[in-house]
């Protein structure tokens, strides 16, 4: 298979909106992004606006004027598909569903979330909730070509998909059904106990991802160094190579053949280094 050239790999960041979708294309372009994760609406409220005809409109100009084809959104942090709680469930799954209809208005290519939070349940329920709550969502989903990708967690507090055979779980139950796949944060892989550090850090974690959910799942990375160390289970970004993963893991990163042509995602913490920290990732490649 030819590589592609470094130059063309889907690279980018999670841009702002602000002012409209499109701005996050205009942003990504300016940085040097292939690809950009955004915000559809604003992610700490439960209502969204609908989109309209005229951010469509704008939004497809800038799609054409930056090239930027390959885009994925990130849902509400406060969506909880897993949740135990009755009206929570139900809040949950409504703004979901608008999340959804938003991708598929702007032809957004992945719609990432965090798959949910056992709270005050178990985990064997928080994950059958899951499953009952996309299952439920099934009809909307299919009615565009988004999708939506379930992203590995850190493992705080009673969050669930910090172990790959909770993905693999929600997966099999679903793959058959929906458009659905895997996003890996590498800073939230090493803080749940994924070593990556290494070259061969990488490659015991890939044929494990493989043996559990299968590679064919994986769509996409959140790229970002750790603040905490190994293990820690706290979701804290730090800057490519100066947190507690270190730089190694990112070049083994963009050499790894299941890897390397996948999108990937900044959400460090300094905006003024992400077009530094996206050819850094280009010059490993």
């Amino acid at each position: 298979m030819t590589k592609t050239p470094a130059s063309e790999l889907l690279i980018g960041a999670h841009t702002s909106a602000a002012g409209g979708a499109h701005n996050a294309l205009l942003q990504g372009k300016e940085i040097g992004a292939t690809t950009i994760q955004f915000f559809t609406s604003n992610q700490k409220r439960w209502q969204g606006k609908p989109i309209g005809q005229e951010e469509i409109a704008l939004w497809n100009e800038a799609v054409k004027k930056t090239g930027i084809q390959t885009v994925m959104s990130h849902d509400s942090y406060l969506i909880n598909l897993g949740s135990p709680n009755e009206e929570g469930l139900h809040k949950s799954r409504n703004a979901f569903k608008e999340e959804i209809k938003r991708c598929h208005a702007l032809n957004v290519t992945y719609l990432n979330f965090h798959p949910g939070a056992a709270l005050d349940g178990s985990l064997e329920q928080c994950l059958e909730t899951i499953v009952k709550s996309l299952k439920h969502l099934e009809p909307e989903i299919n009615k565009g070509k988004t999708r939506i990708l379930l992203e590995t967690t850190a493992g705080q507090g009673s969050s669930v998909g910090h172990r790959f055979e909770h993905l693999a779980y929600i997966i099999e139950h679903l793959h058959k059904h929906i458009p659905i796949g895997v996003c890996i944060d590498t800073c939230h892989i090493f803080s749940a106990g994924y070593d990556i550090r290494t070259k061969q850090g990488w490659e015991n974690t890939v044929k494990e991802f493989d043996q559990v959910i299968g590679i064919k799942h994986l769509h996409a990375l959140h790229v970002n160094d750790s603040l905490k160390p190994f293990g820690a289970r706290k979701d804290r970004h730090a800057q490519l190579g100066l947190g507690e993963i270190g730089p190694e893991c990112f070049k083994a990163m963009m050499e790894h053949p299941d890897l390397r042509e996948l999108p990937k995602y900044l959400e460090t913490p300094e905006p003024d280094q992400w077009k530094r920290e996206i050819q850094m990732l280009r010059d490993y490649a």
